[in-house]
């Protein structure tokens, strides 16, 4: 009786610990940022869907195109419509692993991470460095990436060409807490 009890007891701590390396935020922030002569744009996602495994280093996010929130209400329209045609394509999914992970302390960690970015249906590889620090309970995962708007055949009208930059600076900061 002893041993069944024991072996339940471990099973259940192994389950429990299985479940505190995996981490969740719904609430993560991602932004971009486009800088050309003519005009900086810039918008921002605070509803960004993550989730990260500690124990491999899995990582995911999910947002919905139209959830980017412009200065002007008249770009976020053209973005929606015309650019990213987010009614065709609602999402952008990011699906990789952060490298070397080990161990995580209070201090930023540098690491890098390699994965695939889906936008607009097309699926490109991303490599880049990111900062990873433990928190009181969490983890915040912080940096930024470049994309290159040919890549997702994003369609910009040769009116407004110089306005829009080719290449766009993403930034993400995604606070995760233990996924229960």
């Amino acid at each position: 009786m002893k041993t069944l009890k024991l072996t339940l007891l471990l099973v259940l701590f192994v389950g429990i610990a299985q479940g505190q390396e995996k981490f969740i935020t719904k609430q993560g922030h991602i932004s971009f940022f486009s800088h050309s002569p003519v005009e900086d744009i810039e918008a921002d996602n605070n509803q960004v869907l993550s989730i990260v495994d500690i124990s491999n280093g899995e990582i995911a996010v999910s947002l919905l195109i139209q959830s980017f929130i412009f200065e002007k209400s008249l770009m976020q329209e053209h973005f929606n419509e015309n650019y990213m045609e987010s009614h065709k394509y609602p999402k952008a999914i990011f699906r990789g692993k952060i490298q070397e992970l080990g161990d995580l302390t209070e201090d930023n960690k540098t690491v890098n991470i390699e994965g695939e970015l889906t936008i607009r249906g097309i699926s490109k590889p991303i490599e880049t460095t990111a900062e990873i620090k433990k928190m009181d309970d969490g983890i915040a995962l912080k940096g930024s990436f470049l994309v290159e708007v040919k890549d997702y055949k994003i369609k910009i009208p040769s009116i407004v060409a110089n306005n829009i930059a080719k290449t766009i600076k993403v930034s993400f900061e995604l606070i995760h807490q233990p996924y229960n």
